[in-house]
């Protein structure tokens, strides 16, 4: 039984979907169903129901996900200790963490012998598959609950700012409400390029009573603050982080009313042993 089969079982498993597994796996759908249909042959169990609507796992199904989950693990517990020795570290991020990584960085080579960074610039769900293949060593992340897979440690929170336009009406306020800036049309990612800073804003927005005009998807920080400084009909909402990394003179940043917030995450493999994550976490935190 190959570690390869047990890893797109898994990856079927999580998605539910044949071709959403494939594009996670970087491979062609049939070659997916072919894995699969060999597992199955060689367990001599039917591991999920297919129709032309759903996939479903079977009984015989969700008992495999469990012990493929733990077999994966353990392959992985290999890697890191025959990795051991090694002095480097990959790190997935992202824009907006700058000040952040270098803290983390110096806090974590006080505790350990010196190793080398390697910072792996890449957008969320790329992260988190780069990190559950092994290719990176940890990832930070905004927003993110939970990753299949992978542990999920929260370590920071990070108040969440408007950007406006210095044409913008509100741009002298020192404090600025949701609902002032809920005519004009809001920039924030994606839903495909960052779901979790997406569904933050949106849910915030939300529980405040208000269903904002979305604008065209916002792009990278320094992107989104040089269109926003030009359009004082838009607006932006960025993590502190983010927002300390603007250098526009076009656009002011502004605290929000009520106040919104985001959880900040070091995100691991789940072989990763406890006192590593705790680590981690302690290093990637808010600076006292």
């Amino acid at each position: 039984m190959e570690l390869r089969a047990l890893r797109h079982f898994v990856t079927v498993a999580e998605e539910l979907h044949f071709g959403r597994a494939a594009e996670r796996l970087h491979i062609a759908q049939p070659a997916v169903s072919q894995q699969i249909a060999r597992l199955e042959r060689e367990l001599g169990v039917r591991l999920f129901d297919r129709s032309r609507r759903r996939v479903r796992l079977t009984p015989e199904g969700r008992r495999v996900l469990d012990a493929a989950r733990d077999a994966l693990s353990a392959a992985e517990g290999v890697r890191i200790a025959a990795d051991a020795p090694a002095s480097v570290m990959r790190i997935g991020t992202s824009a907006g963490f700058t000040t952040r990584l270098e803290r983390g960085i110096d806090s974590l080579r006080e505790q350990a012998s010196p190793f080398e960074v390697v910072l792996v610039d890449l957008p969320l769900t790329a992260r988190l598959d780069a990190l559950r293949r092994g290719e990176i060593d940890l990832a930070l992340a905004r927003g993110v609950l939970a990753a299949p897979g992978l542990k999920v440690l929260p370590a920071w929170t990070e108040p969440l700012f408007a950007v406006v336009s210095r044409d913008h009406p509100a741009a002298d306020r020192a404090v600025v409400g949701v609902d002032e800036l809920a005519g004009g049309f809001l920039r924030v990612p994606s839903p495909e390029q960052d779901r979790p800073l997406h569904d933050a804003v949106t849910a915030a927005l939300a529980s405040a009573g208000l269903a904002p005009r979305f604008g065209r998807p916002a792009g990278t920080t320094r992107d989104t603050a040089v269109e926003v400084g030009f359009d004082p009909h838009s607006w932006a909402v960025l993590p502190a982080d983010q927002v300390a990394e603007i250098s526009s003179l076009r656009v002011r940043v502004l605290p929000l009313k009520p106040a919104m917030t985001i959880t900040g995450s070091v995100i691991v493999p789940t072989a990763l042993p406890h006192r590593c994550g705790t680590a981690h976490v302690a290093a990637f935190r808010d600076a006292a």
